[in-house]
């Protein structure tokens, strides 16, 4: 039964639990370079949207579909919030830009957001209201 499933491998191929090498797309030095300045713009536009307060921070790592993608923020109080994803390198390969403006703004000010909702919900239990 194991042999069924995409984890048992190929025989003398890839191991268990492994993908095949073909699997995994391959950055160019080029495109490895675009990803990290977009990723790096991401971070730099919700920078724009907090205050000095906020720390925030992006990565890109090696996962087992290709190149990932995370900008966290940390808020002054609250829980920290990310959002990761894996770009679409087939749609970039020809492009300029690995991740649009458009798709870094949705992804600037989701974040943003989501960072002011976690100082507002950690901070509203000990704020009492001046009137009613």
């Amino acid at each position: 039964m194991n042999g069924n499933t995409p984890y048992a491998g190929l025989p003398g191929e890839t191991g268990a639990g492994q993908r095949a090498a073909a699997d995994v797309p391959d950055l160019s030095s080029t495109q490895k370079r675009l990803l990290h300045r977009d990723v790096s713009r991401i971070a730099a536009r919700t920078r724009e949207f907090l205050p000095s307060e906020y720390v925030v921070d992006a990565d890109v790592s090696s996962g087992m579909t290709g190149p990932q993608v995370t900008v966290a923020v940390r808020p002054p109080v609250g829980h920290a919030v990310s959002a990761g994803f894996t770009p679409d390198l087939e749609e970039a390969a020809a492009a300029e830009e690995v991740i649009t403006p458009d798709e870094r703004d949705e992804v600037a000010r989701g974040l943003a957001a989501s960072a002011a909702l976690q100082v507002k919900q950690a901070v509203s239990n000990n704020v009492r209201p001046t009137g009613k």
